[in-house]
């Protein structure tokens, strides 16, 4: 349990409960249960995100090689299990292999799992937010860099934030940096929708962790079954949004403050834009990366693309 209100998921929760409306950054739903919930969401027939994503890493690998070259460090953002990262690793050949995640254990454990399988390659995991611009391990310092950020996270970020992300990315990544990156693209939004309802309500349970881990970790009394799940398409914004709303009139503790919400109030949890292939170009050159090539699966589902840094751009 960490009761003490100066920790950073603290400092979030009390100023986003405060607001109106109410938020909780994304990034903290990835406690270890939120990761295995998570992980649970990419295996669901509704979850159309990962399983297409990996057919296009399965397809283009060797392409994604030929464009960025080879004897790189292969540096992911979000890791998560790593589930992904085979699929690259064979192809790019990298001399070194960075994982960075949030969720410190869930890091370490994949790292290992990462490492046995590839006993020849040097795993480097790194627990942090990679959000703030963690300084990457000093004995990969100099060695030409390949960012991969799949799983559309970026679609998490309102468009300012993102270009920033990905602007903290390139200075990051360094000079010769490439970037493989996975973007959800617009679609049907029945589609959408079904993949953040899905029928066996793991999506709800992940959702909802989000106040098990304030119940566990900041001494809090959140009546958890006064809460459910919504997840809606917003059309003017392009973006899915998922919200924990009450269900009656709730008072709660949380980190040491005191909580009221309404019957009908939410707590915004998450959004995720989806991008057109040229929102996405646009995307990446205000943060500067140059598009290089992009795929897409035969429905236009979801689009994986690679960028290359841009020369000069690398803000000090």
């Amino acid at each position: 349990m960490i009761a003490t209100a100066d920790t950073d998921f603290a400092r979030a929760v009390v100023e986003g409960l405060s607001q109106h409306p109410r938020v909780i950054p994304a990034r903290y739903f990835y406690d270890r249960r939120g990761s295995e919930l998570f992980e649970a969401i990419t295996r669901l027939p509704e979850y159309y995100l990962t399983r297409t994503e990996v057919a296009l890493l399965r397809q283009h690998g060797p392409d994604i090689a030929r464009l960025t070259g080879k004897d790189r460090v292969l540096v992911e953002f979000g890791s998560g299990s790593s589930a992904k990262t085979p699929l690259l690793l064979g192809p790019v050949n990298p001399i070194a292999y960075v994982p960075i995640d949030i969720s410190a254990d869930y890091l370490f454990d994949a790292a290992e799992g990462l490492a046995a399988m590839h006993p020849g390659l040097a795993v480097l995991p790194l627990a942090g937010d990679f959000t703030a611009s963690p300084a990457l391990p000093a004995a990969v310092a100099d060695a030409p860099k390949l960012g991969f950020f799949p799983g559309s996270t970026i679609g998490n970020m309102s468009h300012r934030a993102a270009v920033q992300l990905l602007g903290a990315f390139r200075e990051t990544l360094g000079e010769e940096a490439c970037l493989v990156i996975g973007i959800d693209t617009r679609k049907d939004p029945r589609l959408i929708e079904a993949a953040y309802n899905d029928a066996a309500g793991t999506t709800a349970a992940f959702n909802l962790n989000l106040l098990h881990r304030i119940n566990r970790e900041l001494d809090g009394t959140i009546p958890v079954f006064a809460f459910e799940h919504r997840a809606l398409w917003n059309d003017s914004l392009g973006r899915i949004e998922m919200h924990l709303v009450a269900r009656e009139a709730v008072r709660f503790k949380a980190a040491g403050h005191s909580f009221h919400l309404q019957a009908g109030e939410s707590i915004h949890t998450e959004n995720s834009y989806k991008y057109t292939l040229q929102e996405a170009r646009l995307l990446a050159r205000a943060a500067g990366w140059e598009p290089l090539n992009v795929w897409t699966d035969p429905d236009g589902l979801f689009a994986l693309h690679v960028w290359a840094a841009e020369p000069n751009r690398i803000e000090t």
